[in-house]
């Protein structure tokens, strides 16, 4: 399905409402004077809402599925359908808030 690509600035959370944030991005590509993000690049959690329980605490995240038509550099560039998995609790990623100019599929 068609989605709007991600960027840098886009709002990203764990299930437990900690801040994601890519560690790289593309800088070669830009939407809205900002890079985006393709499916190799990780994302660092951080404010998990897990932490000092039992349950571990969203740390990282890696995307299984991006944009299957558009791609930055060969590598798949995600949008805001896209799906990614917190390590090491295993749940997902929601993203809230993107750029509204670009779309892709």
């Amino acid at each position: 399905m068609p989605g709007y690509l991600l960027h840098m600035g886009a709002t990203v959370v764990c299930m437990h409402a900690g801040q994601a944030m890519p560690v790289m991005t593309n800088p070669r590509v830009k939407v809205g004077g900002q890079a985006i993000v393709t499916q190799s690049d990780t994302y660092s959690i951080n404010g998990c809402a897990l932490m000092g329980t039992q349950s571990p605490p969203c740390v990282t995240a890696q995307w299984v599925s991006a944009a299957t038509r558009i791609t930055a550099g060969s590598v798949p560039v995600l949008l805001q359908d896209s799906l990614a998995v917190c390590s090491p609790s295993g749940t997902k990623l929601n993203v809230m808030m993107t750029q509204m100019r670009v779309k892709g599929t």
